[in-house]
């Protein structure tokens, strides 16, 4: 559309445009940033209610002359092996059964957000979230009347959606944007940036916190995602209200083929499912032998990365820590996944894209997997420094250099539309629904796999390693797999 003004033909459809990107950029940044923060002021005082519990319970039967009048515990006095051990156990099964309810349901849920909205599906995706942290604090508020097992029913209502559908969403909202590989790439650094900066602000603000009020960080999570609520509202839905062919592509990335999908939206559950199963493993199989490779990648990389859900308790046990302290540690070398991800990728991105030739990716693609590879061989020495570091002061550097290879994410997801890739345009796909949508749903849905994987794994190698006194266990196990993600990118030939 242009509009004239004399001579001069002034175009505006582009203005209008870049607007409304603008707009669901920040729109998308905020949600993720109220999310995640809700969830890390969740997850470092859970670690505190239940050891709290777990310490009164040991010391009752073994020492009771350690608890005081009004029931409590020095928390130095519940390091004692038993006390993790169960603490690991109780936290790796919610953790295992949040990660199923939200893998069992993602390609259920693409229905939900096809026939209602893929605002519809964020919003119901608020929900467990919501019932996690309430739960929590009807459990604490009630310790005489509420057995401790009873938190694990916390995570009962992932079956509403998880990080896998969120991700997803917020993921494929992301690459919508923009067509140019560099932009999407930034878009993923910001995205990331955002996810870092609450690693290093959750935690911190737990401690901070749980120091007031063991229970004030859930309340704060709460307050968040009520904020969440209306970001929401300000992101596009083009579910609904469509106008072109073309926007009927742009659906949410755990969906197939639109008329499909509805005609068969009424009809029973399984029959659509089966066919979802059928349509993500044709688009598979239609790429190139290299998204096979770059999604055994995402596999390894996120059961490798498992074991950070490890690192307060890793802290708090092997190193005597409070968990509040653990939380000062966690978020101080978190500045550094927000630094590298906030200004060192970006401006290596633009270096790039800057001395490329106009149009061509194939630099851009030759790149993107020789930084990933970087980043996967940081991470395999940061997991091993992790391990091997026997006092706080060798493990704060080993921190800082695991924290480098967090940019990994950025050069994988950037490959996701890449030409070596993505089908040819010969395809018996390349005229389907957007086809490079539904990758990122496969992408998330992997990565969700790897995280139900990985769980019960660190879990078991955590409590294996406490039992016999090597307690870096789990990051060794992780450093070997980041090793055979590193062979599965050697395989990758990009052009």
């Amino acid at each position: 559309m242009e509009v004239t003004h004399g001579d001069v033909n002034v175009p505006v459809s582009g203005t209008r445009r870049r607007a409304p990107k603008r707009l669901a950029i920040v729109a998308l940044l905020t949600l993720l940033l109220l999310v995640n923060l809700a969830t890390s002021l969740y997850q470092l005082p859970l670690n505190r209610v239940i050891e709290r519990r777990l310490c009164r319970e040991y010391y009752a039967t073994h020492d009771p002359s350690v608890i005081d009048d009004d029931g409590n515990i020095e928390e130095v006095l519940c390091k004692m092996s038993p006390i993790p051990q169960r603490l690991a156990w109780i936290v790796g099964i919610m953790e295992t059964l949040w990660i199923v309810g939200d893998f069992v349901m993602t390609i259920p849920l693409g229905f939900v957000a096809e026939k209602y909205g893929r605002r519809t599906v964020l919003w119901l995706n608020l929900v467990p979230r919501f019932f996690m942290l309430a739960w929590t604090l009807v459990v604490g508020y009630f310790e005489e009347s509420l057995p401790l097992k009873a938190i694990i029913a916390g995570t009962s209502l992932s079956v509403l959606g998880g990080d896998c559908v969120f991700n997803s969403i917020v993921y494929a909202l992301a690459a919508s944007l923009t067509e140019d590989n560099v932009v999407r790439a930034t878009y993923f650094s910001w995205a990331n940036a955002v996810t870092y900066v609450v690693t290093f602000v959750g935690p911190g603000l737990a401690g901070a916190t749980m120091t007031l009020n063991l229970l004030l960080p859930f309340w704060i999570g709460i307050c968040l995602l009520l904020l969440a609520v209306p970001t929401i509202s300000l992101l596009g839905d083009p579910t609904h209200g469509l106008s072109a062919p073309e926007d009927e592509q742009r659906q949410p990335l755990i969906s197939s083929p639109i008329l499909k999908a509805r005609s068969s939206f009424n009809n029973s559950i399984l029959k659509p499912v089966v066919e979802r199963v059928r349509a993500l493993h044709s688009i598979v199989r239609s790429h190139p032998r290299n998204l096979s490779l770059l999604l055994f990648s995402f596999f390894l990389t996120s059961l490798a990365s498992s074991d950070t859900k490890l690192l307060a308790q890793y802290i708090s046990k092997r190193y005597h820590w409070e968990f509040a302290s653990a939380g000062y540690l966690l978020s101080a070398k978190a500045i550094v996944n927000f630094t590298l991800l906030t200004f060192v990728v970006p401006g290596i991105l633009r270096a790039k894209n800057s001395s490329n030739q106009p149009g061509s990716q194939s630099l851009s693609d030759r790149d993107n997997v020789r930084y990933a590879r970087i980043c996967l061989v940081i991470s395999v020495l940061g997991a091993l420094a992790i391990a091997a570091a026997v006092t706080v002061w060798l493990l704060f550097p080993s921190l800082l250099l695991y924290a480098l290879g967090s940019a990994l994410p950025v050069f994988t997801l950037g490959l996701l539309k890449s030409p070596s890739v993505s089908p040819k345009e010969t395809d018996e796909t390349a005229n389907s629904a957007d086809p490079e949508a539904h990758i990122f749903s496969i992408v998330m849905m992997v990565k969700t796999l790897g995280s139900l994987v990985g769980a019960p794994l660190m879990v078991t190698l955590w409590v294996r390693g406490i039992e016999t006194g090597a307690l870096g266990i789990p990051y060794v196990v992780s450093a070997a797999l980041y090793v055979t993600a590193i062979a599965v990118f050697a395989g990758m030939r990009v052009r």
